[in-house]
């Protein structure tokens, strides 16, 4: 696989990890724990190979320059910035919340899922936008 290629397998991974993240909820909440825990930790998987994918490809390329003009660029950077703060703070979240879930301790693991499900959703979502903002326009 190309550099040139890596963007479009990292926004693919993120709307894997979406998607993934979506179904455990729909999982644990019609009340399938085993289905809920192989969309988890299938996130988790996909959510770490992208962060692998990521790394290597801008440790290659370096920095990639948003191009847009007008509306669109204080969109971006908007965008930009609320994901990349999120990815940052998620990564311990759902450390955190999967350690809680190994541990059987189902009551603090719930109680932070709460926080993580939906800030990782976010994170995941906007990396696929971000990747369209800055490869697509």
């Amino acid at each position: 696989m190309s550099l040139q290629q890596l963007p479009g397998l990292n926004a693919a991974l993120n709307a894997t990890s979406a998607l993934l993240l979506a179904a455990g909820y729909l999982c644990i909440r019609s009340g399938r724990p085993r289905a809920h825990a192989a969309c988890m930790l299938s996130a988790v998987g996909t959510s770490t190979f992208f962060l692998v994918s990521y790394l290597y490809y801008h440790a290659h390329v370096g920095s990639v320059r948003f191009q847009g003009q007008g509306w669109i660029r204080p969109l971006y950077f908007a965008v930009l910035l609320s994901h990349t703060l999120l990815a940052a703070a998620i990564v311990p979240l759902v450390l955190v919340t999967l350690r809680r879930a190994l541990q059987a301790r189902f009551d603090r693991h719930r109680s932070l899922a709460r926080w993580t499900l939906p800030l990782w959703s976010y994170v995941s979502v906007t990396g696929v936008v971000v990747y369209w903002m800055l490869y697509r326009l």
